[in-house]
């Protein structure tokens, strides 16, 4: 049983670092001029979700299933933005002198 536990526990850990890749990324969609914003502050939420829900965890067990059940549409981030590059893809703008050039060859 205590391995059990400490194999529960340590998924519990590996959920803060499941939300805090997800700023760097959300930042990076953000950012960037081929995907939605609303994308990247939804995974920047869902970053923040992940983590709460990891130190909840770790803290105040007894919680843990009532924060998960509240932190859930948040989660949906990512596979909005899995389903959005499956679906539309990511497609860049082209740039004026490569549509020129590539006309005129």
């Amino acid at each position: 049983m205590l391995f059990l536990k400490l194999h529960g526990q340590g998924f519990v850990v590996a959920e803060m670092f499941w939300g805090l890749w997800l700023f760097p990324l959300g930042l990076l969609v953000y950012r960037s001029q081929f995907l939605p914003r609303f994308l990247g502050i939804w995974l920047v939420f869902a970053g923040v979700a992940w983590v709460i829900l990891s130190l909840v965890g770790l803290l105040l067990p007894q919680y843990e299933d009532k924060v998960y059940s509240y932190s859930q549409p948040a989660f949906f981030g990512e596979i909005a933005l899995m389903l959005w590059l499956l679906i539309k893809g990511a497609r860049p703008k082209p740039l004026a002198g490569s549509v020129s050039s590539a006309a005129a060859g």
